[in-house]
């Protein structure tokens, strides 16, 4: 048994022998047949951005929560082993987020197959590495028939599949293609190959060869032979030909055009900004402002987007309802710099917001015995328990009040008396 048949496994292919099924039109009539026209992963600016955002975004930690009144409960159940360490045989949840994100930037479309046991309970997640896609309908249910690069074909329920999508517009279930930045990728590719042809011409000496002397067109062509022979072979490199009075040498010039250095410059920053991306992201010598928009603009709707389908594909309607969902999220405070962590730290540590393994997590030291306890500074108080916490009652509030109207109006009523008169 190959890994396609034990991952999808033959009593699943519901409908591939049914001649009933029909091409699935969407709303503006469109017949969803689905190639990639361009391959971004071949440009080296585009796969370095696609790199960059699949390794942080493989970083989201997935697990299955329980949203109560006022609680949220993680659960550590097979759920949340699946999603947090071996979602599949073949990946761990990093390699699998790793892939999902890379094909949702490469395709724009990402399909993650939910693997169940005879008694409905999930047993596996694993990304469909397909060459092409389509959707079908058969007896009113929507459906997708997968080809992969061996040829093999697989056909299951679109509720089978969480999906992923990026730049979702023209179609009603699927996102958008890379056509936009097929210009981009050809223009770098032209820009690197102007840079290795240069590098090529600037070997080769070219020139033109004058006789002085009448010579049959086979001489010219002997001569000629002979010279290139003798002095232009690469591994001469003396640098020196000798001729006689009977031939000049005469040489061209050669000044191959490429592209400048800030014409490629420009033609990366522009490649990145398709993927909301920039240098200092890509080279990892952001500031901490930068990874808080990077982490804002481009990992976040990722989390959000794979919480929400994660959520709506593998919990029915009743489970939901009792609060049951999946969460991918990702612990920003480890990327603050450490002039951060520690006034955070030093702010809500006394407000009893943080536990003491918490506080050590931060700073990437081990927890500890005991770790679990939260310290709170007396300078605080609940609100509501704040005159009892003083141990004011009702009559010292009342001397308290009056002693400050005394003070606020010295002389009290008699003032008062002066102003009538």
């Amino acid at each position: 048994m190959g890994i396609f048949d034990k991952i999808f496994k033959t009593d699943k292919k519901l409908i591939d022998n049914h001649v009933a099924q029909t091409q699935f039109k969407l709303m503006n009539d469109f017949i969803p047949i689905f190639n990639e026209i361009v391959d971004p992963y071949e440009s080296a600016t585009a796969r370095k951005a696609i790199h960059t955002i699949a390794t942080h975004a493989a970083k989201l930690n997935g697990r299955h929560i329980r949203q109560t009144s006022d609680d949220k409960i993680e659960h550590n159940d097979n759920l949340t082993y699946l999603l947090g360490v071996r979602p599949n045989t073949f990946m761990s949840a990093f390699d699998m987020q790793y892939k999902v994100v890379t094909t949702l930037l490469l395709r724009n479309n990402a399909f993650i197959y939910i693997d169940r046991n005879k008694e409905g309970k999930i047993i596996g997640f694993h990304p469909v590495n397909n060459k092409n896609f389509e959707m079908m309908e058969y007896q009113g249910e929507l459906y997708i028939k997968f080809e992969f690069p061996n040829g093999n074909k697989f056909t299951a329920h679109y509720d089978d599949f969480i999906h992923l999508r990026r730049y979702f517009n023209d179609h009603d279930l699927l996102g958008s293609s890379n056509k936009p930045i097929q210009n981009k990728i050809q223009v770098i590719q032209t820009s690197d190959d102007s840079v290795v042809n240069a590098v090529k011409q600037s070997s080769f000496l070219r020139g033109i060869l004058k006789y002085n002397t009448m010579l049959k067109e086979e001489d010219v062509k002997k001569h000629r032979d002979t010279f290139i022979r003798e002095y232009m072979d690469i591994e001469d490199q003396s640098g020196v030909a000798a001729l006689d009075a009977k031939a000049d040498y005469k040489e061209l010039s050669n000044e191959p055009k490429m592209t400048n250095e800030a014409q490629m410059k420009f033609f990366e920053e522009d490649m990145l900004s398709y993927f909301n991306l920039n240098t200092s992201i890509v080279n990892s010598d952001y500031t901490e402002d930068q990874w808080n928009a990077f982490y804002e603009s481009v990992l976040e709707p990722i989390a959000l987007q794979m919480s929400q389908e994660f959520t709506n594909k593998v919990f029915t309607r009743n489970e939901q309802n009792y609060g049951n969902e999946i969460l991918f999220d990702s612990n920003r405070i480890q990327y603050a710099s450490v002039r951060t962590k520690i006034a955070l730290v030093q702010y809500i540590s006394p407000l009893g917001a943080l536990r003491l393994n918490e506080v050590r997590e931060m700073f990437n030291l081990p927890p500890i015995e005991g770790g679990d306890k939260i310290l709170q500074s007396l300078n605080y108080v609940d609100a509501t328990k704040a005159e009892q916490y003083q141990n004011v009652d009702k009559n010292e509030k009342d001397d308290i009040k009056d002693m400050n109207d005394d003070i606020d109006n010295p002389g009290g009523d008699l003032n008062d008396d002066k102003g009538k008169g």
